[in-house]
């Protein structure tokens, strides 16, 4: 089933603010294998100009993706979740993540179309921090494949 044209341009109103904490940092540069001192010693980050522990570029997926949950569960939409494959990601910084940042993330669906007979639909996520000053934009592409035919 195609999924619906209509939602392209569709926003979605802000998400709860998430507060980024030191420890989910250095978690996930653990988890993801970045061993960067500025993600986990405050003292490291601020002699690079950041007042606290910034997180890894990647960090913002989670947030982001929760985000995006709001179109992609949409029933309206069509999407068989059970199809999908995560296709691309990519994001526009303006500024590191900080510790203490509470991050809100508007999500517009930017594109539906067909490829092959797979349905891709990608997810712009607008993020701003408890000021409204913007931190970065993501970008996610997801693919549902097509049915196999018998």
């Amino acid at each position: 089933m195609a999924l619906d044209q209509s939602f392209v341009g569709r926003s979605y109103p802000p998400t709860a603010p998430y507060e980024v904490g030191r420890e989910k940092i250095r978690e996930f540069a653990e988890a993801v294998g970045d061993a960067h001192p500025a993600y986990t010693d405050g003292e490291a980050a601020k002699a690079l100009g950041h007042p606290d522990v910034i997180a890894p570029p990647t960090f913002v997926f989670g947030i982001t993706f929760k985000a995006a949950g709001q179109a992609v569960t949409d029933p309206r939409l069509g999407l068989d979740y059970s199809r999908v494959v995560h296709g691309d990601q990519r994001f526009a910084y303006v500024r590191p993540i900080r510790a203490g940042d509470r991050l809100t993330v508007t999500s517009t669906v930017e594109s539906v179309k067909s490829l092959a007979g797979n349905d891709v639909l990608d997810i712009r996520g607008e993020v701003h921090d408890e000021t409204g000053e913007h931190v970065v934009t993501a970008w996610t592409t997801l693919v549902a494949r097509a049915a196999e035919e018998d």
